[in-house]
């Protein structure tokens, strides 16, 4: 009785099947058309690209190196104080050209010490002089931002005055701004316009630009958009209370320069003055590495040195 049931199942399924086949017309063709075209799905096809429109930040330009690099939090710690500085590498090359400038280094020194430890450490200088150009340049950087940061409050200030919301004076400011404060707040801005809300937009672009001055001002946005208030009046104090900043920041470095200058002779002093006599006299600075007593010297006089370089740079270095 089973056996006769599931026979008389498959040819009904069977018969089904067959009717469906052949009645498929250009009428229910277009039907299916019309519906996918409703619910904007499409059947694609090998041949066809999709178009990702998230945003993407390159690790490095081999795709494999990419990928494994996308996992690494140092790698992406890297890639933001790229960006920060607005160098146009990725972290890839950046630890390729440290560790080749390295190697070319530590080869060139053994074939003057013949010594490959002694080679090895002192071409830590010159492989780190890309990482510090990539400092250097965030630093101007972010002391070309604090300087214009003013400015671009007063047009903000301009638009709010005439009339404008707080995202439209933003947007304002974006747009006249020079750079590099165009570029952030013009990246904030569009985030907003793509939905993100005002506080992550915010967060996102004190993430890219860690400076105190540029926290008072979202701030004070973040607090004119949860309470209310003259948001105008607001910008402009705060505009002339990073002036102000600025301008004593400004006195400080004057006042300190011969501080700053002094520590800079003397860290630099002793290494370029040892390197100056072995090469007039290797036979007589070779003893301070060939023998453990000249060792234990070198030792203790770095240790002292970058002692007093940090002790020279905490004094002149007064927070405002």
């Amino acid at each position: 009785m089973l056996l006769i049931i599931l026979l008389v199942f498959f040819a009904v399924f069977a018969l089904l099947a067959l009717v469906l086949w052949a009645g498929s017309s250009d009428s229910s063709k277009q039907f299916q058309k019309a519906v996918d075209s409703a619910l904007r799905t499409s059947n694609t096809t090998e041949t066809e690209e999709l178009l990702d429109v998230r945003k993407k930040t390159a690790l490095s330009a081999i795709p494999w190196l990419d990928r494994m690099l996308s996992d690494l939090h140092p790698a992406l710690e890297l890639r933001r104080l790229l960006d920060q500085a607005d160098v146009r590498w990725t972290p890839s090359r950046l630890a390729l050209t440290v560790v080749v400038a390295w190697t070319i280094s530590t080869y060139l020194l053994y074939l003057r010490t013949h010594l490959w430890a002694v080679s090895a450490v002192l071409a830590l200088s010159v492989g780190s002089l890309p990482v510090f150009y990539v400092l250097i340049k965030r630093r101007r950087r972010f002391d070309l931002f604090l300087k214009k940061l003013p400015d671009t409050l007063d047009l903000m200030v301009s638009a709010l005055r005439a009339g404008f919301s707080m995202v439209a004076a933003f947007g304002h400011a974006a747009n006249e701004a020079p750079e590099p404060i165009g570029r952030e707040f013009r990246l904030c801005f569009e985030e907003q316009n793509f939905g993100v809300d005002l506080r992550f937009a915010v967060q996102h672009l004190l993430h890219r630009v860690p400076i105190q001055e540029l926290r008072i001002v979202s701030t004070a946005m973040l607090i004119n958009k949860d309470s209310g208030g003259n948001l105008a009046e607001v910008l402009e104090k705060t505009s002339h209370v990073i002036r102000e900043r600025f301008r004593l920041r400004q006195q400080i470095r004057t006042h300190t320069a011969q501080g700053r200058l002094t520590g800079q002779i003397l860290s630099i002093l002793p290494v370029a003055m040892g390197f100056v006599l072995y090469m007039m006299n290797p036979e007589y600075m070779i003893l301070l590495i060939t023998r453990p007593v000249g060792q234990k010297l070198v030792g203790v006089v770095a240790v002292l040195n970058l002692t007093g370089m940090l002790i020279i740079r905490k004094i002149v270095n007064i927070r405002v």
